[in-house]
């Protein structure tokens, strides 16, 4: 499952299916790189503790074209921990991007390089993380303040790497809400190399506020992130924050390049669903929840030949797969059974499939 150094591939995303022993078609996901002035067009946000490996494979499932981006990792993670464990992804993935954390410029090119080496599509610097453990290691947010430093870790990083480098950041810290201050962030961050900025249009509250509360109390001002495209009509500009539904999403992308979905996309995967039909051209999807469950069921079994991941390190990312639907909740109360652990995976599919069934019959 650890991805090759070397990678290539052509330029559109299909789907493989077989028939499996059930006697259903079975979707994996397979991948290739669409261009790179496309990736931005629809992304999935990098999320700590949630989009990693399994969860990317999932997301990958429900949509071809997609960007996907890993939790942010380190700099010092990497330069003094375990890379092939901070690194290693399915190869289906792609496209994937990596998020860095730091702001040493020296340590982000050695990084950056490491993920282009490991076969990533991107590399993103992560300027937008309020948490108080990210600000004791001086990078996140509290970053835009110092957006000199930033363009330096911006421009070591090109320096050493083919692969795009982009910047996520918000479009103020703690009470600076001008508009001058993050059209001169992303100005000086831009003449670093810098071609796509991901901005989530909230404000970071550095002090008095918890990374949840960040991502609620501080408004939405997403007039600001249009702006930033009519003021810099030649970058990329992607906008994060608050988008649940595909509507907003095509609203957004009347502005701007591209629109990266959150904690929706975790919660409601399904909603990826429709994306490749509805914002690539691609052919509208045949794709079933069933169809999706069994893929990961098969993803499982194998996860766990590889090197003994457990079924349900995997089924956690797949919970809201029946978001909203007759039986969800029974379905989710097995895939979620700390007493079902013991079990083979498809054992417990079967098992949370006939949960399904019953909680949608009397529903």
């Amino acid at each position: 499952m650890v991805c090759a150094q070397k990678f290539s591939a052509s330029c559109e995303n299909t789907t493989n299916a077989h028939l499996t022993h059930s006697g259903i078609f079975l979707v994996t996901p397979s991948y290739s790189l669409i261009p790179a002035q496309n990736r931005q067009r629809l992304s999935v946000a990098p999320m700590m503790d949630w989009t990693d490996r399994h969860c990317r494979y999932l997301h990958r499932l429900l949509s071809g074209q997609s960007l996907l981006y890993t939790e942010m990792v380190t700099t010092g993670a990497l330069l003094h921990g375990d890379v092939q464990r901070h690194l290693r992804f399915n190869a289906e993935e792609h496209a994937v991007a990596l998020q860095l954390g730091g702001s040493e410029p020296a340590d982000l090119a050695h990084c950056a390089r490491l993920g282009q080496e490991w076969g990533y599509d991107e590399i993103n610097l992560n300027c937008g993380c309020p948490s108080p453990r990210v600000q004791r290691g001086a990078f996140g947010a509290c970053l835009m303040n110092e957006a000199t430093l930033v363009a330096d870790g911006v421009k070591a990083m090109c320096d050493v790497v083919s692969i795009p480098v982009t910047v996520k950041h918000r479009i103020g810290i703690d009470k600076i809400e001008s508009y001058d201050f993050v059209r001169d962030f992303v100005g000086t961050v831009a003449q670093a190399g810098c071609s796509t900025f991901i901005v989530h249009a909230r404000n970071a509250w550095l002090q008095g506020l918890s990374p949840k509360e960040n991502r609620e109390i501080p408004p939405l001002r997403y007039e600001l992130v249009y702006q930033l495209k009519k003021d810099f009509p030649l970058l990329t500009i992607a906008i994060n924050g608050g988008i649940t539904t595909n509507a907003q999403v095509a609203e957004h992308l009347q502005h701007v390049d591209g629109v990266m979905v959150g904690r929706e996309a975790y919660y409601n995967p399904w909603l990826m669903q429709s994306w490749d039909a509805d914002f690539f051209g691609a052919p509208v999807s045949t794709l079933t929840r069933e169809l999706v469950e069994e893929a990961m069921v098969v993803y499982m079994e194998r996860a766990f030949a590889e090197d003994g991941c457990p079924w349900y390190a995997i089924a956690r990312h797949m919970l809201g797969l029946h978001h909203g639907q007759r039986g969800g909740r029974m379905w989710r109360q097995v895939w979620s059974n700390h007493k079902l652990k013991p079990l083979p995976a498809r054992e417990v599919w079967q098992i949370a499939r006939a949960a399904l069934d019953k909680g949608a019959a009397h529903a």
